[in-house]
């Protein structure tokens, strides 16, 4: 029978040096050997005198004061079991993760293709209008007004939050509603007067004045790359100003104020603004400017045209009037629609990537008016377009670009 014993002996031989030296003193491993004994002082037989004698065996009751270790497999199972389930929890992570880059990445490209769509039906449409009602002051003034219904609309049926707005805040808006009431106009004008694409050529040097007013009034000295990139706008608008067959001085010098006009504001937006008008984004920004448009645009509309936007005028000077107010709806919802929906992506990408987009857009209006209205266009012409709108492509580029500090 196994078990763990303590035996006395009768005698108390003399101890053995011999003895000592045994293996047995110097190694104890109760998993390997089957009994061990340890005797530390054996003794002779003629000794009158015992030391006790201790035996150990292996027997099982020992299992419970030795710390085994946990089988290999058994950990090797566990360790598994963990690193699949980590596994399993960033592959979900992952999937998140791509399918909300994905629906982003739609969300903006459907933008993209509003703003390009809508710049599209504004200028077909307004070009329509402007051809049979040479009245470029009341129809800038019918589009702001529909504007304004749609954002006051917008604001009572809590579409978009109705803004707290100051009266330091509408001052400091005041200058930026006045610049962008001119910039539309001048637009307008300058559509009322020569081709579509001719006016969308000429705006294309809006890089041009920006550089210029910012160098003026905010103290931005302009890289030599920025520089080198203004070089084929202007000279890609000379050449298409040279060749360009609907061309006159009024349509151009319309175009040119608006590009002067619609970079002022984004001068005076940095230089003026207050600091509690920064609480504003930019769509709640652009429908206050809205609004405060057409209570600027109106008397002036009148003083200087009359009330022309009548169903018995129209009727006068021999025009369909459903045609005329239908193009017109439609084209003002286009306009306050595109503007809308421009800022609506600046809030998603860059500056930066809003220029090329705008650059893009720019092509795609030129394109699709000279193909719907079979616009003339000589290779020279066409080469002058390209040059600039290359132009303008390199200067949205270069101005990532940031000089280097000392």
């Amino acid at each position: 029978m196994q078990s763990s014993a303590f035996s006395l002996s009768h005698t108390l031989p003399t101890p053995n040096p011999h003895k000592l030296s045994h293996p047995s003193l110097h190694r104890f491993n109760p998993l390997i050997s089957k009994s061990v004994s340890f005797n530390p002082l054996t003794t002779s037989s003629s000794s009158s005198r015992r030391f006790p004698s201790f035996s150990c065996s292996s027997s099982p009751r020992l299992n419970g004061w030795i710390s085994t270790p946990e089988p290999a497999k058994e950990r090797q199972s566990d360790s598994l079991q963990q690193v699949k389930a980590a596994d399993s929890i960033s592959e979900s992570a992952d999937d998140e993760a791509s399918k909300s880059k994905f629906k982003d990445t739609l969300v903006l490209g459907s933008l993209f293709g509003l703003w390009y769509l809508f710049n599209i039906y504004f200028n077909i449409y307004n070009k329509q209008v402007l051809k049979v009602f040479p009245y470029p002051v009341t129809v800038t003034t019918v589009q702001f007004a529909v504007g304004s219904v749609l954002v006051l609309f917008m604001w009572t049926t809590n579409l978009y939050k109705r803004p707290k707005i100051t009266g330091a805040q509408l001052l400091a808006i005041l200058p930026l509603a006045a610049v962008h009431t001119l910039g539309n106009l001048f637009t307008n004008m300058s559509l009322g007067k020569v081709s579509v694409s001719f006016t969308h050529t000429i705006k294309a040097m809006e890089p041009f004045f920006s550089v210029v007013l910012s160098a003026m009034f905010l103290g931005e000295v302009p890289s030599i790359w920025i520089i080198s990139s203004l070089l084929p706008i202007v000279g890609g608008v000379g050449l298409a100003s040279m060749t360009e067959a609907s061309f006159n001085w009024a349509g151009f010098w319309s175009a040119m104020a608006s590009n002067l006009t619609n970079q002022s504001r984004n001068v005076l937006s940095k230089k003026f603004m207050v600091k509690k008008e920064e609480s504003l984004d930019n769509i709640t920004l652009f429908s206050i400017i809205t609004i405060m448009s057409f209570f600027l645009l109106a008397p002036v509309s009148i003083f200087m045209e009359g009330v022309k936007f009548t169903p018995s005028y129209l009727q006068s000077a021999g025009l369909n009037v459903n045609q005329v107010y239908t193009r017109s709806f439609i084209a003002a919802l286009c306009f306050h629609a595109y503007q809308q929906v421009s800022y609506m992506i600046l809030q998603r990408v860059s500056p930066v990537t809003h220029s090329v987009g705008n650059c893009v857009k720019r092509v795609v209006v030129i394109v699709t008016s000279v193909l719907f209205f079979r616009t003339p266009v000589s290779p020279i012409n066409s080469l002058g377009t390209g040059v600039a709108l290359a132009g303008v492509f390199l200067y949205s580029r270069v101005k990532r670009i940031k000089p280097k500090t000392a």
